[in-house]
């Protein structure tokens, strides 16, 4: 029922809406949706986090067939296979090695949490605060990751990288990939924001550990698929941005890259599509986010979350509507 009728029959332009319509149709088939008791708030967490890669991977291809006109293609999960094969299994068939196997499951693993208190986790922790159900928390969660500043950093390095493809002839030329590099965080090149996506993190501020593993990999993974000069590509600008940011910015602050640098080229090896970085983030997250609202409603202090904001623009003295400028 849940899949024909929610998931194949309703169309979605982006498959984090389609995820979050999917869990909201979920609370209509649990009888227990509205139950605090800490079993079955762990129950309603596992069952989440177990459909989460089917879910996903069925909103796939219903949106390629509805939008790109592609074969509809539907894989029942297999019972035999872990969370990542499953995944891939789903999407891909049986064709994937076991390092692609690997690679799908640590970057589950890296990206099911970390500390300090992200958007979506905390999202999760607001709106359970309210005493509301599961299944409300976490399609709000889905909500606060789609954003681009939040889920989408992994494509903005792979339209970094196209980009650095397009404009340096040589890129084994270091000079000339550091003179690039300074153009775009001066705004005259990449997407003009001045940014150099992929390094740097607010809570990992002198290296993020997940980067390093999923560094590793992604390097095997471009062995076994002939990608080396891409990933030294990748390499030479983590390499070099320290250098060039000092130059512009001055100071000595460690730049290091976090671990949405590599995922994007590890998921484009996977052949994995780019609509899908972001729903793979929510695979990996639905963990972290369950984990989040069972502690808050079980351990909380059963208060209610709630921001204080402070008029910072001074007395305005009232003007009637007629008098008022256009």
């Amino acid at each position: 029922f849940h899949t024909k009728n929610v998931i194949l029959s309703l169309k979605g332009k982006n498959i984090m809406n389609m995820l979050a319509r999917s869990v909201l149709v979920l609370y209509t088939l649990d009888e227990t949706a509205e139950s605090y008791t800490h079993f079955n708030l762990l129950k309603q967490a596992l069952n989440l986090i177990a459909k989460f890669p089917t879910i996903t991977a069925y909103s796939y291809y219903a949106f390629r067939h509805s939008y790109q006109r592609k074969s509809l293609i539907i894989r029942h999960p297999d019972p035999a296979l872990s969370h990542a094969e499953n995944f891939l299994y789903m999407l891909k068939g049986e064709d994937y090695s076991k390092l692609e196997a690997d690679l799908i499951d640590l970057c589950l693993v890296l990206h099911a949490e970390h500390g300090g208190g992200n958007n979506s986790s905390f999202t999760t922790r607001v709106v359970s605060s309210s005493n509301t159900d599961t299944y409300s928390a976490i399609a709000a969660a889905l909500g606060s990751l789609k954003g681009t500043l939040h889920g989408g950093a992994n494509r903005q390095v792979i339209d970094m990288i196209s980009d650095i493809k397009k404009n340096v002839k040589d890129w084994t030329d270091k000079k000339e990939l550091s003179e690039y590099l300074l153009k775009t965080l001066r705004g005259h090149a990449g997407d003009g924001s001045g940014k150099i996506y992929g390094i740097g993190h607010a809570i990992y501020t002198h290296s993020d550990p997940r980067a390093k593993l999923l560094k590793e990999k992604a390097r095997e993974l471009a062995e076994e698929k002939g990608k080396m000069d891409e990933y030294i590509l990748y390499d030479n600008v983590e390499t070099l941005t320290p250098e060039v940011f000092h130059k512009f910015k001055g100071g000595t602050k460690v730049i290091a890259p976090n671990v949405d640098y590599y995922s994007g080229f590890v998921y484009q090896n996977l052949d994995i599509p780019q609509e899908l970085f972001t729903p793979i983030f929510a695979v990996a997250r639905i963990a972290g986010w369950c984990a989040h609202r069972l502690e808050e409603v079980t351990f909380a202090s059963k208060r209610i979350i709630r921001p204080a904001y402070k008029n910072v623009y001074g007395r305005v003295d009232y003007v009637p509507v007629e008098s008022r400028e256009e």
